[in-house]
């Protein structure tokens, strides 16, 4: 057996390590390859994180050579980042694009600690300023020097996994939900690591042919030609099944990936994480709405060059409802996040399949406020005017509510175009294909009741989807009344909280407008389960427009409210349920007066005893049902996402866990089973499956005590107990009776012992490595499998 230690192994030569660097590389490069959908179509985050995986394999080969420490090998990396992070992660703040200035320096240090939560925050693609290339190139960084200390410091390259998939695992989380290339980057890990594993396990068995142990048997017949025939055996056996595996590998692949992507979009984590801004600290637009209408009439709010006949512009999509005010839920649908790269907020190619793309050149008139106007989905913003750099730096946006905030707000002057894509509206013939969109919406608070009588009355038995919106939509806008308020128009309130609803639903004639309407008919949806939501908007009464190709304005007579409901392969349909401006309420007609009679006081009534309730009908304090709903509507996208990103991580450690559970169970069975010189031989053979484990060549056929002075070399902290171990089992094992149950238990406690001196002589490293190791499991199953011994031959009792 030969004698290993926990040293530093050396390093191989020139050839070899530069197959590892390449191999490296590749598998690294593929994880990097997982951040593209979050930089958009600039290719500089490439160069950072390749840039990134030069730097830490350099490091992490100088690091072996020169045999450094951990805080030397740490210094040097964390010096290589200062010095050449200011090329490869913020070329935006430094002079030229690559000389350090104490902005990009800046960037670099706070980056390390702020630019993971900013790269989940900021709207994709998130450029390349502010830190944004701090993510790539940093975990680039790190993987690569742990990846390149593992194969080049550890005898086992297996260890190289964790890297690679952790680099996969983290490009993925801080990600978009937007895989990039997930089959050919599959197909080329698998491939390329199973190449490279293949490579080193050859190289590891090689180096070991040229040492042999000290109790290594000969083949029987002595003679190197049958060695060299094993060898040439052994090597095309090695390469048939490393081509079976590539194979298998690459159609598994292939068949998994389709399944576990399933079409739909990934949950990661910048879809659960905290709202950068809280939406509530700005009022709704609804609330807003009859100041506009009403008060600012004739006032041109703003002027819009290039929007196409018939469209809208959209300030925006309101689904959460308290009972005082409609207002957006930064987490109903997705997150408001900070933009990035305002020109780019989507890709245009994709956008002219799903409707008109538009450029609207916007001048700010006397609308004023948080909520940008834009299009339909924005593809990109340009801002201009002297607040430009301002206006960048506070917009954010939420791409499924098709609504952009600037928090400093936007005022009269300001001028800004947008690059939009208005979506193509299904006729009723395509919707009725459709079922309503499975959607988190938030709950509906403090309705009034007369909001699911009503819903249920003018829905009636129609069960069909765009059926049942329809309905809604035509009882609205036929049976009620238009009203601003205006002099001269029939009284209405504005406002639409619950008394509000309760005056508009429960009178004999419905009178309101788009604000009420709206928010009637999506407080009905939702009772319904139906996904519903109120947007607010501008838009042109379109017979009067003379050019719809001149630039509109657009004043307060303009402001509308309508609804969207959400359907499967279909999205976001608008409905409008106002009915026409020119439907005006019919006057009541005057009653005669009526003589009310005196009124006579009449006694009051005697004293009500108090009901006792039985016991089993006191009322619960709330509705478990509705806390259930509550917690997993606030909890359920965070858990999901966290188990869906624990998966990589569970797969990886399903095999360590199953290893051990094999050697839990090996234990107690030859703790437990068999005769009592039988567990003595047990607890020998625990001793050998740890030095095993633990990287010593142990010798099957040699006898107990020649195996206790080899373990005693390799383990001189635990010799004096090995020793003593093989002679105690060969004396139990040997004499003519069976040993006692105490003697038993002694021995183990005396193994126990021995087996802790064995791990206390070798790193913590090894330790671990000993503890998910499955030589021993290997070894033992081989043993089993091996053919019996000739008659006439004499087998040694098992040890």
């Amino acid at each position: 057996m030969s004698r290993r230690t926990g040293r530093t192994r050396s390093l191989p030569g020139t050839f070899q390590t530069g197959i590892d660097v390449g191999a490296l590389t590749i598998l690294l490069g593929l994880g990097v390859l997982g951040f593209g959908p979050t930089f958009g179509g600039d290719l500089r985050y490439l160069a950072a994180g390749f840039g990134g995986i030069a730097i830490g394999l350099l490091t992490a080969w100088l690091s072996t050579r020169q045999r450094w420490g951990f805080w030397t090998t740490a210094g040097i990396l964390f010096g290589a980042y200062l010095l050449l992070g200011h090329a490869l992660a913020a070329p935006v703040e430094s002079f030229l694009g690559f000389l350090p200035t104490l902005e990009s320096l800046r960037v670099l240090i706070v980056g390390i600690v702020f630019s993971w939560k900013d790269l989940l925050t900021v709207a994709d693609p998130v450029g390349i300023s502010r830190g944004m290339l701090v993510v790539p190139f940093l975990s680039a960084l790190l993987f690569s020097v742990a990846a390149g200390l593992l194969a080049w410091r550890v005898r086992t390259p297996y260890w190289v996994l964790l890297p690679v998939f952790g680099l996969f695992v983290a490009s993925i989380a801080f990600g978009t939900n937007r895989a990039s290339l997930p089959e050919l980057r599959g197909v080329l890990l698998v491939v390329a690591l199973t190449a490279w594993l293949a490579y080193r396990r050859d190289i590891a068995r090689t180096d070991r042919s040229g040492a042999l142990s000290a109790n290594a048997a000969l083949p029987p017949d002595g003679s190197a030609s049958a060695a060299s025939g094993g060898l040439q055996s052994n090597t095309a056996r090695r390469v048939g099944l490393g081509g079976a595996v590539l194979a298998v590998g690459t159609v598994l692949t292939l068949l998994i990936n389709p399944v576990l992507a399933g079409g739909t979009d990934r949950d990661v984590l910048r879809d659960v994480v905290e709202p950068p801004v809280d939406l509530f600290d700005y009022p709704s637009p609804l609330t807003s709405f009859r100041k506009y209408v009403k008060d600012q009439t004739d006032e041109t709010l703003l002027t819009v060059a290039g929007l196409p006949e018939g469209q809208r512009i959209r300030l925006a999509a309101m689904d959460a409802y308290d009972g005082v005010v409609y207002n957006v839920n930064p987490q109903a649908a997705g997150n408001f996040a900070r933009v990035g790269d305002a020109q780019q907020l989507g890709s245009a190619d994709l956008a002219e399949d799903e409707g008109t793309v538009a450029t609207l050149d916007i001048t700010v008139g006397a609308y004023n406020g948080v909520w940008l106007p834009s299009g339909g989905e924005l593809l990109g913003v340009d801002l201009g005017g002297p607040r430009s750099q301002d206006l960048n730096r506070s917009l954010y946006y939420n791409d499924d509510a098709r609504t952009a905030l600037s928090t400093i707000g936007v005022q009269s002057g300001d001028t800004y175009s947008v690059n939009v894509v208005f979506p193509d509206i299904p006729s009723d013939e395509v919707l009725t294909q459709y079922d309503f969109a499975d959607l988190t919406l938030p709950r509906v608070r403090n309705e009034p009741p007369v909001i699911a009588s009503k819903a249920s009355e003018y829905v009636g038995e129609v069960s069909d989807p765009i059926e049942r919106v329809r309905r809604l939509e035509q009882v609205l806008s036929s049976q009620g009344f238009f009203s601003n308020g205006k002099d001269g128009e029939a009284p209405s309130l504005p406002g639409h909280g619950a008394a509000r609803m309760l005056t508009l639903l429960d009178a004999e004639q419905m009178v309101g407008d788009d604000e009420q309407y709206a928010v009637a008919m999506a407080l009905m949806a939702r009772k319904l389960n139906i996904p519903a939501r109120v947007v607010m908007g501008f838009y042109p009464d379109w017979d009067e427009v003379e050019d719809p190709s001149a630039p509109i304005a657009l004043t307060g007579e303009d402001v509308h409210a309508w609804v969207e409901v959400a359907f499967d392969n279909a999205g976001w349909v608008p409905l409008n349920p106002t009915p026409p401006e020119d439907n005006e309420p019919v006057p009541p007609q005057q009653q005669p007066r009526s003589s009310p009679k005196p009124q006579v006081l009449q006694p009051p009534p005697p004293p009500q005893e108090p009901a006792e309730l039985p016991p089993d009908s006191a009322p619960e304090p709330q509705d478990a049902e509705d806390r259930q709903k509550d917690f997993w509507d606030d909890w359920g996208p965070l858990i999901r996402a966290i188990a869906l990103a624990l998966i990589p991580l569970g797969v990886l450690l399903l095999p360590l866990l199953l290893i051990l559970l094999l050697k839990v169970r090996r234990r107690k069975r030859r703790a437990n089973d068999g005769a009592p010189s039988q567990r003595v031989g047990g607890g020998w053979s625990e001793v050998l499956s740890l030095a095993t484990d633990l990287g010593a060549d142990t010798n099957a056929k040699a006898t107990r005590r020649e195996s206790a002075r080899e373990l005693g070399q390799a383990f001189p902290a635990s010799a004096g107990s090995t020793t003593l171990l093989a002679e105690r089992a060969d004396a139990s094992i040997f004499a003519a009776g069976e040993p006692t149950e105490q003697e038993v238990g002694e021995y183990w406690n005396a193994v126990e012992t021995s087996l802790e001196d064995m791990r206390g002589s070798v790193g913590w490293f090894r330790r671990q490595r000993a503890k998910f190791s499955p030589r021993s499991l290997i070894r033992e199953t081989r043993s089993r499998m091996a053919p019996a011994p000739r008659r006439g031959t004499v087998r040694r009792p098992e040890q």
